[in-house]
C-alpha cells in the first residue's frame, strides 16, 4: 500500500486526516464529524466501509457519494499505475480494498478537499488507510470482534487499534477501560483526551425522533443539541465527534454551527427508522456489543404494541447466541433466517437452530429481499401497524434489505 501511494505521487500527503477506528460506532461518528466540518463550509472527503447498496458509498465529498464515472477514471488512473507497482513489490498485486483506499486519497486531492475523515477498515495498524499520517485519530471503543475472545484479547486488539495513532497527533479515546489507556499513550500522541474524563455528554434526553444532548469539552460546552438518530451510543459517538473537531481546529467550536450540523445528520443501515405503522427499522448490528445497543434501543426509545418481527442474518464466525441475547430474542417473537450475500455468510438454516433454541417461531427464507417481501407484502398479517419489523445481523443483510426497500417504495 506504501508502494501504491507513492507511486501515485502520496496524494495522502495533500490535505489533515482524522482517522477513525474502533470495534463500533466508527462509521456513525465519522459521519458526524463529516457533518460538522461541512457545517463549518469546509471541503470534506469521507472515506467508509463497507457500503451498504453500491461501492460508490464508500468515498464522499461533503457526505455525497462519488459519481460512478469518477470513480471508474480513478480506478482506471490505478489500473495504469499497476505495472509500476508490480515492479517496485516484487510482483505483489493489491488487494480490492487497497484499490480502492488508494482511490479514496487519490479522489481527495483531485478535488482538494480541506480534510479527509478516514474510517478504518479493519482494526488499525495494518490497515490499508493507515498509509495516511492522522493530525487527529480518534478510536470509538474496543470490543470483541474479529477474535476467539481468548487470553487478553482487548490489550492484543487495542494494540492494533493504537497503531493509528500518528506521534505528536491529537487523540479521542472512546474507550473509557483505564487498564487500555497506556495502550493508546504509548503510540506517543501529543495530547489524549479520554471521554468521560476530558469530554463526555452531560445530558442525554429522548426527543421526537432522536435524542436532545448536552456535550462538554476542554474548551467549551454544546447545550440543546438535537441529534435525529436513536440509541444512547450515538450520544457518546457525537461526543467523539465534537471532541475530534475541536482537535483538528484547536479551539471551541460555535455552538450553533454544531447544531445546525448534527441537525441534518442521516446514518443509513444504523437503526434506519424506514416505516412507521408497522415500525420497519434496518440495523446493521454484527456482534454482540452492536446487538446489544440495537436490543436496548428498541426497549427504551419505543412502544411496541404489537408482534416483534425480525429478519436476521449473520457472517460465520459470529457468535449467534450472544447476538440473538443481545437483540433479546425471545419466545413470542416471530424470526425469519436469511443467508447475506456474502461468502462468508452463516446458512440460514444454520441461524435458524440457535433461533429455535430460544423458543421463538422460526422461519428460513434464505434469500434476504424474499425475507422482506415475505414480512412486508406476501404476509400482511404477520405485520400489524403496532407490529416491529427488524431488520439486523450485518451490514450485508441490511444493503440488501435496503435496497429491496426501495424497491418497494419506502425508501
Amino acid at each position: 500500500m506504501r508502494v501504491l501511494a507513492e507511486v501515485m505521487g502520496n496524494p495522502e500527503q495533500a490535505y489533515p486526516i482524522v482517522h477513525l477506528t474502533g470495534t463500533n460506532g466508527k462509521g456513525s461518528t465519522a459521519r458526524m464529524i463529516s457533518a460538522l466540518l461541512v457545517a463549518h463550509s469546509l471541503s470534506v472527503g469521507t472515506y467508509a466501509s463497507p457500503h451498504l447498496e453500491h461501492i460508490v458509498e464508500r468515498i464522499a465529498w461533503n457526505l455525497d457519494p462519488i459519481a460512478a464515472d469518477e470513480l471508474t477514471r480513478v480506478l482506471s488512473e490505478l489500473a495504469a499505475l499497476q505495472p509500476l507497482v508490480l515492479e517496485e513489490t516484487g510482483g505483489v498485486r493489491p488487494t480490492h480494498f487497497d484499490l480502492v483506499t488508494a482511490a479514496a486519497y487519490s479522489y481527495f486531492a483531485d478535488v482538494a478537499v480541506d480534510v479527509a475523515v478516514v474510517e478504518v477498515g479493519l482494526l488499525g495498524r495494518y490497515d490499508a488507510t493507515n498509509v495516511g499520517a492522522a493530525q487527529v485519530a480518534v478510536v470509538t471503543n474496543v470490543g470483541r470482534d474479529h477474535t476467539d475472545g481468548q487470553g487478553d484479547w482487548r490489550r492484543r486488539i487495542a494494540e492494533e487499534k493504537a497503531g493509528i495513532i500518528t506521534p505528536g497527533s491529537h487523540l479521542v479515546l472512546g474507550e473509557t477501560d483505564p487498564e487500555l489507556l497506556p495502550v493508546f499513550e504509548a503510540e506517543g500522541p501529543g495530547t489524549v483526551w479520554v471521554r468521560d474524563r476530558d469530554f463526555g455528554c452531560e445530558q442525554d434526553k429522548l426527543a421526537l425522533g432522536g435524542h436532545l444532548i448536552t456535550v462538554i469539552t476542554p474548551n467549551g460546552r454544546y447545550d440543546d443539541v438535537f441529534l435525529p438518530v436513536h440509541g444512547t451510543h450515538q450520544a457518546d459517538n457525537a461526543a467523539c465527534a465534537i471532541a475530534a473537531v475541536e482537535g483538528l481546529f484547536g479551539r471551541a467550536l460555535d455552538p450553533q454551527v454544531v447544531r445546525d450540523g448534527l441537525a441534518r445528520l442521516t446514518l443509513p443501515g444504523r437503526f434506519e427508522v424506514v416505516h412507521r405503522s408497522p415500525l420497519l427499522v434496518l440495523d446493521g448490528a454484527h456482534n454482540p456489543d452492536s446487538a446489544a445497543a440495537v436490543g436496548e434501543t428498541l426497549a427504551e426509545e419505543f412502544e411496541i404494541g404489537g408482534r416483534r418481527h425480525w429478519i436476521i442474518g449473520v457472517l460465520a464466525g459470529r457468535d449467534v447466541d450472544e447476538m440473538l441475547e443481545g437483540f433479546d430474542v425471545r419466545p413470542g417473537d416471530r424470526v425469519v433466517a436469511c443467508t447475506p450475500a456474502s461468502p462468508r455468510a452463516l446458512p440460514a438454516e444454520e441461524l435458524a437452530e440457535h433461533v429455535r433454541v430460544r423458543g421463538a417461531e422460526t422461519e428460513v427464507v434464505p434469500d434476504v429481499a424474499a425475507a422482506l417481501r415475505h414480512v412486508w407484502n406476501d404476509a400482511p398479517d404477520l405485520a400489524g401497524e403496532a407490529d416491529v419489523v427488524m431488520v439486523v445481523g450485518s451490514l450485508r443483510t441490511v444493503g440488501t434489505a435496503r435496497s429491496e426497500c426501495r424497491r418497494l417504495g419506502l425508501l
